[in-house]
């Protein structure tokens, strides 16, 4: 009787193997680590995001045109508070290709770095290149933090005006813009802006005093 050939069967078990591993996916870790972040375990979300950088460092290493891991890479560096690192990433990726998403993702890595005059480019360059983008409704929530933080209420009311319409589920934002309202005196539409937190988020205390500030 004939022996089997190990060699033969070493690669059969090896294509077994192979088979048989699920690829990994940064794009299931980032989303494990927002799911950890939204309960409170940033420790843990921190361990998630980090796996989906080490995953997008293997994509890239295989292929360094890969835009989805670069976009992967970036928002997960964001989520980690590794926003220098984040905005180097983008410039490089952004020479490969000029992909919306890397450009909102950059945008963003300016505004935690304070350069509000960058962000508020690329913020509007996202609006312009991406209307319907994943990301349009937090672009113009951060155009309306920019414009807020620079005191140009009017222009700070109209780009939060337009992230309620498109995403009306966040209270913060409701109550950022009846707080931008209140600033030049429309009582009327900043109360109706704090109302509509409060009924998202009854216990929200500011958007409580608010309320009380605008109806006195």
């Amino acid at each position: 009787m004939k022996r089997p050939c190990i060699a033969g069967l070493l690669v059969l078990l090896g294509i077994i193997s192979a088979f048989g591993q699920e690829k990994p996916d940064a794009l299931k870790s980032y989303r494990q680590g927002r799911n950890l972040e939204a309960v409170g375990r940033m420790e843990d979300a921190k361990v998630a995001y980090a796996e989906a950088i080490e995953i997008c460092k293997q994509d890239l290493a295989d292929n360094d045109k890969n835009m989805e891991a670069y976009t992967i890479y970036g928002w997960s560096l964001l989520r980690m508070g590794k926003n220098r690192e984040a905005v180097d990433l983008c410039q490089e990726a952004l020479k490969i290709a000029n992909d919306y998403r890397i450009v909102e993702t950059m945008a963003e890595g300016y505004f935690y770095l304070g350069n509000y005059k960058e962000s508020l480019r690329h913020m509007e360059r996202y609006v312009d290149a991406a209307p319907r983008g994943e990301r349009i409704s937090t672009a113009y929530f951060f155009i309306g933090e920019i414009y807020r933080i620079t005191r140009q209420y009017n222009r700070s009311d109209i780009a939060y005006t337009a992230a309620v319409h498109l995403e009306p589920a966040i209270a913060l934002w409701w109550f950022r813009l009846g707080s931008v309202r209140e600033e030049v005196g429309d009582k009327t539409g900043a109360s109706d802006a704090y109302r509509r937190a409060l009924n998202l988020r009854p216990d929200y205390k500011d958007a409580t005093e608010g309320l009380k500030r605008v109806r006195t």
